[in-house]
């Protein structure tokens, strides 16, 4: 739900639990309670897709036991240690930040990280603006990160089970060539493309390929997408790393993208979500601003976080 500084501000002193996201300015003069925040302010609402630099984005959580810790890139696999076994964690990552970097090449690695119920997102700006930074903040002590997560550990009763969903619109196009990477990280030159080695950014021109399309790996038969930021002097850089070992292809092209992601969302509807996220780049490529994304409210992200990083998806919490 979107709100005013005001309005959220009485939430906190009433000793809500909440999930807060705004831009960097108006969360940071937030008062002390129990929440995190991080920045953006591109937003689900019910009344659709938002940008907006003077309210908030409030996801209320109906929970008694928590615990909000940080974490920087030496101590961010603790996040798993610290999760409830009955309950789910929502982590916000300033993006570009080194825990950010960290968390995407290693958290498949942690110890428990698929036992535990681990969600969040990648804080972000304003395209658009100049001189913004990305955030995450600890409304219990009021600190402001700029190279730290911020993470919500809540429990639930034990009678509850946790799900964490995502929905992903995209599939590998069988037509494609198998493309792996020879380097692991978020830049790539050289690849193999049917076991031939090849740049890849010049495979992209001379195959005028559809940067708005990710490519995506295939994890044991899970879709996992790789979004491409930019191209810059024959590198290609990624919203999130890609892996040695993985075999991955171009997505399957989409002629509407709107609509098919309006078409996925509505199977979801009654996902009775606790908590979503959607990425910035499914709220441009899409044209969601205005354009109501039923059962879903939250922060529009610079990634999703669905145990591991992944990206062009929402990523959604139930309690059922």
């Amino acid at each position: 739900m979107l709100m005013t500084f005001d309005e959220v501000t009485k939430k906190i002193a009433n000793g809500d639990l909440l999930h807060i996201a705004g831009t960097e300015g108006l969360i940071k003069k937030l008062p002390k309670g129990s929440w995190i925040g991080g920045s953006t302010e591109y937003f689900m609402a019910r009344d659709g897709g938002k940008i907006t630099d003077d309210l908030l984005s409030v996801i209320e959580l109906p929970y008694r036991e928590f615990k909000i810790k940080s974490y920087d890139e030496k101590t961010i696999q603790d996040i798993t240690v610290d999760a409830f076994d009955n309950g789910f964690s929502i982590a916000i990552i300033p993006f570009d930040s080194t825990v950010h970097k960290v968390y995407a090449e290693k958290a498949a690695e942690f110890d428990g990280m698929f036992i535990k119920n681990i969600t969040g997102w990648i804080s972000g700006f304003n395209l658009s603006k100049s001189g913004q930074t990305p955030i995450a903040v600890n409304g219990l002590t009021g600190e402001t990160y700029y190279e730290k997560a911020a993470v919500l550990h809540v429990a639930v009763p034990d009678d509850k089970t946790v799900t964490i969903g995502v929905i992903n619109i995209f599939t590998q196009d069988e037509n494609s060539p198998v493309i792996e990477f020879i380097e692991e990280g978020f830049s790539v030159k050289n690849c193999l493309i049917n076991g031939k080695e090849t740049v890849f950014a010049d495979y992209i021109e001379q195959n005028k390929l559809d940067t708005k399309l990710p490519f995506v790996g295939d994890y044991s038969g899970n879709g996992v997408n790789i979004s491409c930021k930019s191209i810059e002097n024959g590198v290609v850089y990624t919203y999130a790393p890609v892996f040695s070992g993985i075999k991955y292809r171009i997505a399957k092209p989409i002629s509407d993208y709107a609509g098919e992601f309006n078409r996925q969302l509505g199977k979801f509807e009654d996902a009775a979500a606790v908590f979503s996220c959607n990425c910035i780049l499914n709220f441009l490529y899409g044209e969601l601003e205005g354009k109501t994304l039923k059962a879903f409210a939250g922060p529009i992200t610079f990634g999703e976080i669905a145990y591991q990083l992944v990206n062009q998806t929402l990523v959604y919490v139930s309690v059922v």
